[in-house]
């Protein structure tokens, strides 16, 4: 793990989105990117800048890390925090890769949306999110099916419930997190950064956060 420390958190977003900018930039010399995000309101900032940054974002194809399954009306929807915060100004021409479809369960659907995200792997930046019970993506403590989502041989989506998870969810499985070109893990705020050396020193099981942590490179600012 990468420990990378900003003085505050306009400092943080700025030079973050600088870095997956740059990353992108230097995948898409080579042939077409995928860039994997968060939902919630952390990460709006990054999104901002992203979307007003010149990249050839029509071979960029755009996918969240994980979503309740919440139609885009829903003010809990992930997918429509994208499109107000990312999907705008010049990132509007990039792709999102959809992760929900109108269906009763997120079981329903697992296998369409796969398909829909299987050519678009691996991915080429992924930008994660971390909360205080050391869950990442939709892999929650507890989760009733953590262990499958873990497991090496994982299926690109699962479908996870959770106590602290509101919503049923659908995530992309700890392997395709894992597999990732270049991972970075965003948080804020002392809390986090407490959770962030708890984490180091347990299995993914208890803090899924692990599950990647090896890999990645970590932004923190207070």
């Amino acid at each position: 793990m990468i420990l990378h420390t900003y003085p505050n958190q306009t400092a943080l977003m700025a030079g973050l989105a600088a870095t997956i900018a740059a990353q992108l930039r230097a995948a898409l010399a080579l042939g077409p990117a995928t860039l994997s995000v968060p939902g919630g309101t952390t990460p709006g900032p990054v999104f901002d800048i992203l979307s007003d940054t010149e990249l050839d974002w029509p071979r960029v194809a755009v996918l969240l890390n994980d979503e309740r399954w919440v139609g885009e009306d829903s003010p809990r929807s992930n997918t429509r925090l994208l499109r107000e915060r990312l999907l705008r100004g010049k990132a509007a021409r990039a792709s999102l890769i959809p992760l929900y479809a109108a269906a009763p369960q997120p079981e329903d659907k697992l296998a369409a949306l796969s398909q829909g995200i299987a050519p678009h792997l691996p991915i080429t930046v992924l930008l994660l999110g971390m909360g205080a019970d050391m869950h990442t993506a939709s892999l929650f403590p507890g989760a009733d099916k953590l262990d499958q989502a873990l497991a090496p041989d994982a299926p690109i989506l699962m479908a996870l419930r959770a106590a602290a998870a509101g919503e049923p969810r659908i995530t992309l499985s700890a392997r395709v997190l894992q597999a990732a070109r270049h991972i970075h893990i965003l948080i804020t705020g002392p809390e986090k950064r407490a959770a962030l050396t708890r984490a180091q020193t347990l299995p993914p099981s208890q803090a899924p956060v692990r599950a990647v942590l090896d890999h990645a490179t970590v932004h923190w600012a207070e």
